[in-house]
């Protein structure tokens, strides 16, 4: 596997702890459809939360938010709206998270959890 991708499954799992630890119910990893991936569906209360994950070294070029583009939120809307119609949930409320994790020295030293993005307008 390539270090890229190795180092994101490793964030993607630091994040599905963080969610666990807050009591959300994991319900899917790197859930693939025809637009994209999401990296983690997750129950908190009733809400399905879908959950984009950015995990950097650093921010010498950035931080791991400003990363997630309008056209990946769009990317993640359609792919919830498909998740929701395979499961049936038709009516189930949902939101987009972002999770932001920083990683110094092969530990993590930071994780910014953004609630709620707003894709509305983006679609």
């Amino acid at each position: 596997m390539e270090e890229r991708r190795r180092f994101g499954n490793e964030g993607e799992e630091m994040a599905a702890v963080y969610l666990e630890q807050l009591g959300y119910d994991i319900l899917a990893r790197q859930y693939r459809t025809m637009v994209g991936e999401i990296d983690l569906i997750a129950r908190d209360g009733s809400e399905i939360v879908f959950v984009e994950v950015k995990t950097r070294h650093g921010t010498r070029f950035g931080f791991p938010e400003e990363s997630v583009t309008p056209a990946k939120l769009r990317k993640i809307q359609m792919g919830a709206e498909f998740f929701l119609e395979q499961k049936g949930w038709y009516h189930s409320p949902i939101r987009v998270d972002i999770l932001a994790i920083l990683l110094l020295s092969g530990h993590c030293t930071d994780i910014q959890h953004f609630k709620g993005i707003d894709v509305s307008s983006l679609i």
